[in-house]
């Protein structure tokens, strides 16, 4: 199911994209191919484009979509992940960044889709953010050490963090994950700052 924050996606076309994104961006290669998960306006697909990948910027928003037409780099789909079947089957990229989404449905899909010497960065609202606000709904909030257990077995883990960040107007509970596929060499970089 989709967080109230992805529908709305409370972030527009000028937004700053996420530190945690930021941060970990420098794991993902030049020309590489990368999935950017209920993209919303786009503020990580125009951070990759700007650092020379390929972008698939995806969501169920056309209107969200529509700020990223004729950015060079950014390819657009209109898709409602949580309605049928993984519509990325028979695709596979080098980085899927996903912000502010949880639809644990397709958590299985979206490891396969990662190529063996992929990044996988995601960051979204964690059990106890009902205490700040939206979301609130347990639905759409990760369990303690949820993204950890879900990549364990399959990726190698770069950094990990939960817990409450200081974000306004109130606050957040939040869980974030970078990780990179076992194809990548040991051991991985960590990025500066």
């Amino acid at each position: 199911m989709t967080t109230p924050a992805a529908t709305t996606h409370g972030h527009g076309p000028t937004s700053k994209p996420s530190p945690w994104v930021e941060r970990f961006a420098p794991l993902v290669p030049g020309g590489a191919l990368v999935l950017d998960l209920a993209a919303g306006h786009g503020r990580h697909a125009r951070l990759f484009a700007a650092r020379g990948a390929r972008v698939i910027a995806i969501d169920r928003d056309a209107a969200a979509l529509s700020t990223l037409q004729g950015i060079a780099k950014i390819e657009t789909r209109v898709l409602d992940l949580e309605s049928g079947p993984w519509p990325l089957s028979d695709e596979r990229f080098d980085a899927i960044v996903v912000t502010n989404y949880l639809h644990r449905p397709s958590l299985p899909s979206l490891l396969a889709a990662l190529s063996d010497d992929g990044v996988l960065i995601y960051e979204t609202f964690a059990r106890g953010n009902e205490t700040y606000g939206r979301p609130s709904n347990p639905d759409f909030l990760l369990q303690k050490d949820e993204l950890l257990r879900l990549v364990e077995q399959q990726l190698t883990v770069v950094a990990f963090e939960q817990g409450v960040v200081a974000a306004p107007p109130s606050g957040a509970v939040v869980q974030r994950l970078a990780a990179v596929g076992p194809g990548r060499p040991w051991p991985p970089p960590l990025p500066s700052g």
